[in-house]
């Protein structure tokens, strides 16, 4: 219906009017105001149902406060070396049996890859948790203080040598968060930095490493951890399982789960490029729960990401439920997720199950990208809703954590370049309205910028590039196969939705002018009126009505604060134009109002 399109910077006179009604996100006005975003009534607050992201975010935020807090502060001395691979052998038999004791005793082989010249490499070993006895092999001696396991090495290494240590150590019987025991339940809990509580490592995402890992337990005892189980054997009165994760693991999503007299049931999901294959889904749960319409689900789940993203990338895959010591959510262990007592919800199933793929496959290097772990889950965890119940459903739910997010937003970025050096606390790294509702609006606004196809297709090659399968990724990494992949440049997205906080205030303006010769000429200034962040540029989309020739949409880039576009239509404009008519700048606030422009005789050139 347009015949032409002009669009201009507004002149200053043009625009300089007070705006009146301003949209408030708390109480809103019943005002002559067109509002374009609304609040809706079922948001996670005011609901007693959880949803799968928040009860993640719940659970990383009140149980990582268990954590004893470590002595040392200060960022960890740079890394110059590459673990290659953790064998741990366990003695937990004493751990499920009363008074139920954190003790157990312990060695670590670890073998890593020099990267520069080194005779001394330092370990996260946390010293109220654990004690070192000795070392072996490569390692002469050690010093243990201040959380830091110095270790000096028998000679002098070079770039390339690949060098292998072992330590002797035990836990001390102390409760600390991360190595769980309770009435014959033994679970660890690592997320962001807990592994150092349990054994000595390199204890930050972006090392990742294979596990070998055998445990001696009670024979009465099942015991889940990652990878694969190579064997499990009798022998002394006590069983040996032996795990073996050949995919690289970071430290804190390496596991052990285990309970005495644990059910276990084994499903198995056939592979989309070979179904003679199949990866057995492992089960764990507590008498009286009831896991079986989770483990129906789980095989379309399953499909369904293999064909969105890439084919189920472990060798298999793993839920256990724990007990009041883990009392919220779920935790996204590699190939094994604990989950709260009884709670198979498909929500939680959702969005731990995506984290396999983000999170798990490709891990955020650092905790300044954790949006890459969150954001993306709680994103597709709306996406499986949409699957199930169509468009329409996944929409709202992305409405729902914008509204989540615009109520509660505590103001800052989802990402901080400090915390990728400075770890920050569990309530800011996991923030519910930030790193899960925020971070899952940004990736479905990406999606609105560049289009399903090629946001689906970057989705793909992200998961499927080899620089970041089983390795760690930043956000610039995913940005820059975003741009690759589709050929658009995003610097401008990223840096205002994920490094900038806050979100835009839309104040616009409209007004019609009749031209004459059933010509009307229609101007829009698409105004931000925000004070505590910058300019959001954004395509933004703008529906007309007319008299009684039906409606139409039009679609421009909103680059620069109070733009004036100007159209002229072929029939008469009836009625308020409508501002982002389907919502999909949800991380907004936004009103309109009509400006009575005094240039009614203005004529645009139609040449």
């Amino acid at each position: 219906m347009p015949v032409k399109v002009i669009t201009e910077p507004a002149k200053l006179s043009f625009i300089n009017l007070k705006l009146i009604f301003p949209i408030m996100i708390k109480k809103i006005f019943p005002v002559i105001l067109l509002t374009l975003f609304t609040i809706t009534l079922t948001s996670a607050q005011q609901s007693t149902y959880k949803r799968g992201s928040e009860y993640c975010s719940y659970k990383k935020i009140h149980s990582n406060k268990q954590l004893v807090p470590l002595e040392s502060i200060s960022p960890i001395p740079g890394h110059t070396f590459d673990v290659l691979n953790y064998k741990l052998q366990l003695d937990i038999f004493n751990c499920f049996t009363s008074p139920y004791p954190h003790t157990f005793t312990a060695s670590n082989i670890m073998t890593f890859k020099v990267d520069s010249t080194l005779n001394q490499i330092k370990l996260d070993a946390a010293n109220n948790s654990l004690t070192i006895d000795s070392v072996r092999l490569a390692a002469a001696s050690f010093t243990h203080s201040n959380d830091k396991l110095t270790i000096n090495l028998n000679q002098t290494y070079n770039a390339g040598d690949t060098v292998t240590i072992k330590i002797y150590y035990r836990h001390n019987n102390i409760t600390d968060g991360a190595f769980n025991v309770s009435g014959g339940f033994v679970f660890t809990d690592c997320e962001p930095e807990g592994a150092r509580h349990w054994f000595p490592c390199w204890d930050k995402p972006s090392d990742k490493a294979k596990l070998d890992l055998t445990a001696r337990v009670p024979l009465n005892v099942k015991l889940g951890s990652n990878g694969s189980l190579m064997d499990s054997t009798i022998s002394g009165g006590a069983r040996y399982y032996h795990w073996v994760s050949h995919d690289p693991v970071a430290t804190y999503l390496m596991v052990m789960s285990a309970k005495v007299n644990y059910n276990l049931d084994i499903v198995y999901w056939h592979k989309i490029s070979n179904p003679n294959d199949s990866i057995p889904i492992r089960f764990y749960y507590n008498q009286g729960e009831n896991p079986h319409a989770m483990e129906a689900e789980i095989i379309p789940m399953t499909t369904y990401y293999s064909q969105t993203f890439c084919e189920h990338p472990f060798e298999k895959n793993g839920f256990c439920t724990l007990n009041n010591l883990f009392s919220w959510g779920g935790m996204e262990n590699q190939t094994l997720t604990n989950f709260c007592p009884n709670c198979w919800s498909t929500s939680l199933l959702a969005h731990e199950f995506a984290h396999q793929w983000f999170g798990d496959m490709i891990t955020c290097a650092t905790w300044a990208d954790i949006f890459l772990n969150e954001g993306f889950a709680t994103f597709i965890e709306a996406l499986w809703t949409g699957h199930e119940q169509g468009y329409n459903a996944y929409h709202n739910e992305i409405v729902g954590n914008a509204s989540t997010y615009l109520y509660s937003n505590p103001g800052w970025a989802i990402s901080v370049p400090d915390w990728a050096v400075n770890t920050p606390s569990s309530d800011v790294l996991f923030d519910y309205a930030i790193t899960y509702m925020k971070g899952s609006c940004v990736m479905a606004q990406l999606r609105y910028v560049l289009g399903d196809s090629l946001f689906f297709a970057g989705m793909k090659a992200y998961a499927n590039n080899p620089d970041f399968r089983f390795h760690s990724a930043i956000i610039p990494d995913f940005k820059n196969q975003m741009e690759t992949t589709t050929g658009k440049e995003l610097d401008w997205f990223f840096d205002e939705w994920i490094y900038t906080p806050n979100h835009p205030h839309y104040q616009n303006w409209y007004s019609y002018h009749n031209m004459g010769h059933g010509r009307w000429m229609v101007k829009f200034t698409a105004n931000q009126t925000q004070t505590n962040t910058g300019f959001f540029q954004m395509p933004i989309e703008i529906k007309f009505s007319f008299d009684g020739k039906g409606d139409t949409t039009i679609r421009v880039m909103n680059t620069s604060n109070h733009q004036l576009f100007t159209w002229i239509f072929d029939a008469r404009p009836v009625g308020v134009p409508q501002f982002d008519p389907n919502n999909n700048i949800v991380l907004k606030e936004a009103s309109i109002i009509q400006h009575e422009d005094n240039r009614m005789n203005y004529e645009p050139p139609l040449n």
